[in-house]
């Protein structure tokens, strides 16, 4: 092990700024040696090429993380028995019964669903006036209608459960013990879903996730509920946090904008780019063990030692892609990170894209000349929960 002095990660920048000291080790020190605020210290990979390693190659573990006190932006580490710390063939076992619900011809499916879901929403906004809080009145409401859906979870009981992801996903919001208290109840709340499907299953994801533990037994309970969990959580929480930080950005940067709204065209391509762009948190804080000794970024990684991806500083770059810290709409270059790469590579990206296109393309066409209500002093910021985003967005527009 090392004994250089870590660093302390994450850095620390405002809004959705970077901070500068990425682009200095992408350049210097590509991978930093990094102290976490929990768990041991660990090796950060900020290039592109690195962490697409990292998160892709088999000599690197997320099972091996399991019992080991794992660096972590969150004051508990996952336990055994969930998705994110297996490894193949395991985790591909329990892909395998979750990916037929994210198929590109399935999300075709919803399109005409989540599309009507917009246009409601949108509908209920102007009737109130030509003002609204784009997060609570669009962003959050769109994806958990839309998860709720397609795992089979009842829509008002979603108060619940975004107190439950809020705990799930603290920092320092929530202490060690209130996160437990969250995390328990989410457990029995999916148990008891769980048992309802048993007796009478519906069409839906979590019926089906039921049926295949209980015909075949490919699903124990822990994976059964840890999976359940896994999927409302990340299902509703990151599309929704994206899509407020999203418009930020292009309320924020009005030439872009208007390009948009110009050339409706452009939306699959901008919400490409727009993942790439904007920081959704810390990178991946999902650390990934060596099983044996690895030349990485011009550094040795010894067996046993952690590495975490900082995608965002992968995404930004400069030796990979061109102006690497400016949004261009129009860039086709290297497959951002956004959603990860590898095995873990998130299995719910169809469905993210789908709802991200479509909830740009119906705000623009929908609500003429939308800009920020009053500049940027009524935005507030996340605090204390490890995705970076805006909790309240106030717009208005061209009544």
């Amino acid at each position: 092990m090392t004994s250089a002095q870590p660093l302390t990660y994450p850095f620390q920048a405002e809004k959705l700024n970077l901070a500068p000291l990425y682009a200095q080790l992408r350049h210097e020190e590509p991978l930093a040696w990094v102290q976490l605020p929990y768990g041991e210290p660990g090796w950060l990979a900020t290039r592109y090429e690195d962490a697409r390693l990292v998160l892709g190659d088999p000599r690197f573990s997320r099972a091996a993380s399991v019992g080991r006190d794992s660096p972590r932006v969150r004051p508990y580490a996952p336990g055994p028995g969930t998705i994110s710390t297996f490894d193949p063939p395991e985790h591909s076992r329990l892909r395998r019964l979750v990916t037929k619900a994210f198929t590109v011809r399935q999300i075709d499916r919803l399109r005409p669903r989540v599309q009507q879901l917009s246009d409601d929403l949108v509908d209920a906004i102007r009737a109130e006036g030509a003002s609204a809080d784009l997060v609570e009145d669009f962003a959050l409401p769109l994806p958990i209608t839309v998860i709720c859906e397609l795992l089979g979870v009842p829509f008002e009981d979603r108060a619940d459960f975004r107190l439950w992801s809020e705990a799930f996903l603290s920092t320092t919001k929530y202490t060690l013990e209130e996160i437990k208290g969250y995390r328990a109840l989410l457990r029995d709340y999916m148990a008891g879903l769980a048992e309802q499907r048993r007796t009478a299953p519906q069409d839906d994801l979590l019926s089906s996730l039921v049926a295949a533990r209980e015909n075949d037994d490919r699903l124990s309970e822990d994976e059964l509920l840890s999976l359940s969990e896994a999927i409302l959580i990340a299902g509703h929480e990151t599309t929704a946090t994206q899509l407020g930080n999203f418009f930020y950005v292009l309320l924020t940067q009005p030439d872009h904008l208007a390009a948009l709204r110009a050339d409706l065209s452009l939306v699959p391509q901008a919400v490409e780019e727009l993942l790439r762009f904007t920081p959704l948190g810390s990178g991946s804080m999902q650390p990934r063990y060596a099983l044996e000794d690895i030349e990485l970024g011009g550094v040795t990684v010894r067996a046993g030692e952690p590495v975490v991806v900082a995608i965002n500083s992968a995404n930004r770059d400069e030796g990979v892609f061109t102006d690497s810290d400016h949004l261009d709409l129009r860039r086709r270059e290297a497959t951002h990170l956004g959603f990860g790469h590898g095995p873990h590579h998130c299995l719910g990206a169809p469905l993210a894209r789908m709802e991200l296109q479509i909830a740009l393309r119906t705000l623009l066409e929908r609500l003429p000349g939308l800009r920020l209500a009053d500049a940027e002093r009524d935005v507030e910021w996340k605090v204390g929960v490890s995705t970076r985003g805006v909790r309240r967005l106030p717009v208005t527009w061209e009544a």
